[in-house]
């Protein structure tokens, strides 16, 4: 059955809560409204405990038996009828914050709800360059690289350096005594045999080639997830797929953006904050 059509009024006959004689009155929606009238007039039994009241009544008898048990019974507020009323939020009469950050989410505890639902079904981007934010097992990087078409030509490369002033000389010294033969420095592959002359002042991206395969029928799968697990830990959990003729592949372990090098913790309500979720994201230039 399709939901019925609210109208552009909440109409309310017969008013009686409290100190109300019979009031009928049509508030326009999707307007700001406000309720004026002398001490005693029955502002708060208007709006808190006839129009509210009707509104969170409604709400919790669309919820399921068992999520009623644990929210107890709402009696009807004293009218005849409301109509044109959706579920209801309530900002009551008490102090105002002396938090200047607090706003209508915070005060009405919708806030935590948002928090929630952001953290659990939100999908993160990276606040420097908006890319996605993600991570990735070793097993799902493996199946992604044996699903490149076949006859690919890949090398796994470790992302030592990723945009870094300096000679890294430390960085070769490191990469001979672990075992390996190449490093692409500035795209360019190079043997570790060679002396490196870096300029300190310019960046520089440098990636250890850890394994050069073909993607073909022959391929031993336990090759790739060791040359990919060696890639992880030797660039701190990110690892560069370079496929021949097509765009680089990067993936990354943790919650990351390897474009901007930028970690995240696991997603939880708890760091949420409005700035996060309203602030634009500062424009980057590459």
């Amino acid at each position: 059955m399709a939901a019925r059509k609210l109208g552009k009024n909440i109409v309310v006959k017969g008013a009686r809560e409290h100190n109300l004689k019979n009031v009928d009155v049509s508030i326009p929606r999707n307007k700001l409204v406000v309720i004026t009238g002398v001490s005693g007039s029955g502002k708060s039994s208007l709006a808190f405990d006839t129009i509210y009241a009707e509104g969170q009544r409604r709400y919790v008898e669309s919820l399921s038996s068992y999520a009623r048990q644990f929210l107890g019974r709402i009696d009807k507020p004293d009218v005849d009828y409301i109509e044109g009323l959706s579920p209801a939020i309530s900002i009551d009469q008490k102090g105002a914050s002396h938090n200047p950050r607090s706003t209508v989410g915070t005060v009405t505890e919708i806030y935590d709800y948002l928090r929630l639902l952001y953290a659990r079904v939100g999908t993160p981007h990276c606040f420097k360059c908006g890319r996605l934010v993600q991570k990735q097992t070793v097993q799902q990087i493996v199946d992604s690289v044996i699903s490149l078409p076949k006859n690919s030509r890949i090398q796994i490369l470790a992302p030592v350096v990723r945009r870094r002033k300096g000679e890294h000389k430390e960085v070769f010294e490191s990469a001979r005594r672990a075992g390996f033969v190449r490093v692409k420095v500035n795209g360019e592959i190079k043997e570790l045999t060679e002396e490196f002359d870096l300029d300190k002042q310019k960046w520089h991206n440098i990636e250890i080639v850890v394994d050069r395969l073909v993607i073909n029928d022959t391929l031993d799968i336990s090759r790739v997830t060791d040359s990919t697990e060696s890639a992880l830990t030797q660039a701190n959990g990110v690892v560069l797929i370079d496929v021949q003729g097509k765009p680089e592949m990067i993936f990354s372990e943790e919650f990351a953006c390897v474009h901007c090098n930028v970690s995240f913790g696991e997603f939880e309500p708890r760091p949420s904050s409005s700035t996060i979720l309203t602030e634009p994201a500062p424009h980057v230039q590459d």
